[in-house]
């Protein structure tokens, strides 16, 4: 079906809904390079225009990417929840936006029409907000996920602390690993990115974070994030395995250049439910994802890259994650070229995420080579702390060694509590102020030269 609209003596005629989506985005480098963005400031207003009549119907009625090539469109399609989606079911586009900014619009109302909307939907009704659209609608929704601790809850601020080294190190990674304990950080996942895929490596990786938290009784979740073959392999070999991490992507073919599908995905959450180690929850899986990473793979269908990234939390949603990362500015210029875009985006992936049900959290970061600077990504920070984000990362410095790109540090974490009134998961804030490393306000202590942790924490890394 094509979509046409009038602005001032110029008619504006777009051929499908795929293409309405794509001219009605805000202008990105990657809408740019795949061909598919508006030519104009004229032409993206006259697809918002258009966008906004479009009833939230036609999603279901008309699909992006076809239905019978394509198993993440089945997903959304067969997994579409009528019941939940009754409520807004007779609404436009643009009634849509309306209805999401109103006061009674509230978490309860957000968390019931989840399950019916459609990352199509989120990411129309997207395109048509500003900023502090975004800002305002992901700040009522309330998304909660427990493992062995309590992630979401109102007010909070969860970090995941990411102690990543060029050789795998255990060394290096344990003093990363102890630095952010210290500053507080740690309560959404221990998180590393491992520099090799060789499982006696990796073993070493988790069987040390497990032993550290074993020790100090941390209620924290730890992860390597190695593909997920390899730690079906790790859950087959016994290996300490928490939450299970992959990379995901919004069409088959993006997800089927990492090596992945629905079906391997059901197999590593089975196995990782069937470890039973989660003490207060089940949420096992960590998705990350990325605008672009579908373009980048040429698996997007014509697709713009924000429709592709809302089209990946569909994937996500399906698996009840305890934590799902947007990594907004890493893939790097070619897809977000600049600060203002990445500070877009971020609040787009955060919104549609959070519009969809899942614990959305962000890494405020850059490469090198965008034009942007800490600067922007200090407003950006600003920005999703007040939207309600998840978590965020905590890196040393916000200087990633390894994966060599600039992210956000723990003394960033501590900014946002400072500014914001934000506390950690309640478990995890209670065990810092029994070891002496917050106080009963959340605030950092001095750290004692006795200090078990910081006594005890070095010998583990060191023991054969």
């Amino acid at each position: 079906m094509s979509y046409q609209t009038t602005v001032g003596i110029r008619h504006y005629h777009f051929d499908d809904l795929r293409t309405l989506l794509a001219r009605a985005s805000p202008a990105r480098s990657g809408d740019t390079l795949a061909g598919v963005g508006a030519g104009s400031r004229e032409e993206r207003m006259a697809a918002c225009m258009a966008l906004a009549e479009v009833p939230l119907q036609r999603f279901l009625d008309e699909v992006v990417v076809p239905y019978e090539s394509d198993e993440v469109t089945r997903l959304i399609i067969d997994g579409h929840d009528a019941g939940a989606f009754a409520p807004i079911s007779h609404l436009t586009v643009g009634d849509f936006r309306d209805w999401l900014l109103l006061d009674s619009t509230d978490a309860a109302t957000l968390t019931a029409v989840a399950p019916g909307i459609t990352p199509e939907m989120a990411a129309a009704v997207s395109k048509l907000m500003r900023n502090q659209d975004l800002i305002l609608v992901a700040k009522k929704c309330t998304v909660i996920t427990r493992f062995r601790n309590t992630i979401g809850l109102p007010g909070q601020l969860s970090v995941r602390l990411q102690p990543n080294h060029p050789t795998d190190d255990v060394r290096g990674i344990a003093a990363s690993l102890l630095d952010g304990l210290l500053y507080g950080a740690g309560d959404a996942t221990v998180g590393i990115n491992p520099a090799s895929d060789a499982l006696p490596r990796l073993a070493r990786l988790w069987q040390m974070m497990d032993a550290v938290r074993e020790r100090f009784a941390i209620p924290m979740q730890s992860c390597v994030l190695t593909h997920v073959t390899t730690q079906i392999q790790a859950i087959e070999q016994g290996l300490p395995i928490d939450l299970v991490f992959q990379s995901v992507a919004g069409t088959e073919q993006a997800n089927r250049s990492f090596g992945i599908s629905l079906a391997l995905l059901r197999e590593a959450h089975d196995a990782a439910l069937g470890l039973k180690r989660g003490t207060l929850g089940d949420n096992v899986m960590y998705f990350e994802t990325g605008q672009g990473s579908a373009l980048s793979a040429n698996a997007h269908h014509g697709v713009d890259q924000q429709t592709c990234e809302a089209r990946a939390y569909a994937v996500a949603r399906a698996f009840r994650p305890l934590l799902v990362n947007t990594v907004v500015g890493f893939i790097g210029p070619e897809y977000l070229y600049d600060g203002k875009q990445i500070i877009r985006a971020g609040l787009e992936d955060h919104f549609c995420g959070k519009l969809l049900g899942l614990p959305m959290g962000c890494d405020v970061c850059y490469t090198n080579h965008a034009e942007a600077d800490q600067d922007d990504m200090d407003t950006l920070l600003t920005l999703l702390g007040a939207a309600g984000v998840t978590f965020i990362m905590g890196v040393p410095g916000a200087d990633d060694i390894m994966l060599n790109y600039q992210s956000s540090s723990f003394h960033d974490a501590l900014y946002l509590r400072e500014l914001l009134g934000l506390r950690r998961a309640p478990e995890f804030e209670a065990w810092l102020q029994a070891m002496d490393i917050t106080g009963a306000n959340g605030k950092p202590r001095p750290i004692s030269s006795r200090n078990p942790l910081l006594l005890g924490l070095p010998q583990l890394a060191t023991a054969p």
